[in-house]
């Protein structure tokens, strides 16, 4: 438990022999790349994965960048596996999520332009505990669902690319 990152973190996964593990961008890049023969899939999450991140660490594995906030369980979205020198995405929709890629007005955008992230489905979370401004705010009507489901409004911004994958462009807010 007080293991967070840097060269700990790669003796612990050589130490235990860890064939698949999920570990932030920040953690993995504290540490010095080395062999880890056992490791054969690691996933990515919680900020944004670099390219040099990838070209490091993705070479003799499966490297999958994973997204998703916690209001939607954690992972909404993984891509394909990563290899260095290809796009780094968020890919596609896990099963039975949703994501809608809207403009300011709540209507889809077509692929390659940028939109804000909507997340949808049964893995959703109802809102925020005591703070029902905010869950207002973010959990929004689904205005393509007839039964009055809601959708998580993430505040990022993102597109479709030509292969059908999510590209993360950055904060909403700020662009």
């Amino acid at each position: 438990p007080d293991i967070y990152g840097g060269d700990e973190l790669i003796d612990l996964l050589a130490g235990y022999r860890v064939s698949h593990a999920f570990i932030t961008p920040a953690a993995l890049a504290s540490a010095s790349h080395r062999e880890l023969p056992d490791l054969v899939t690691l996933g990515v999450g919680g900020e944004a994965s670099p390219p040099d991140l990838v070209a490091r660490w993705a070479p003799g594995r499966r490297y999958l960048n994973c997204y998703g906030p916690t209001e939607t369980t954690i992972v909404a979205t993984m891509s394909e596996p990563l290899t260095p020198g290809t796009p780094v995405t968020i890919g596609t929709p896990i099963e039975q999520c949703t994501a809608l890629v809207l403009d300011h007005r709540s209507a889809p955008v077509p692929d390659h332009v940028p939109g804000e992230l909507y997340l949808a489905g049964p893995q959703l979370a109802r809102g925020y505990h005591g703070q029902p401004g905010l869950t207002a705010a973010r959990f929004v009507p689904n205005p393509f669902d007839a039964d009055g489901a809601r959708m998580y409004r993430t505040g990022d911004l993102v597109r479709w690319n030509a292969s059908g994958a999510l590209e993360y462009l950055g904060d909403a807010a700020h662009d």
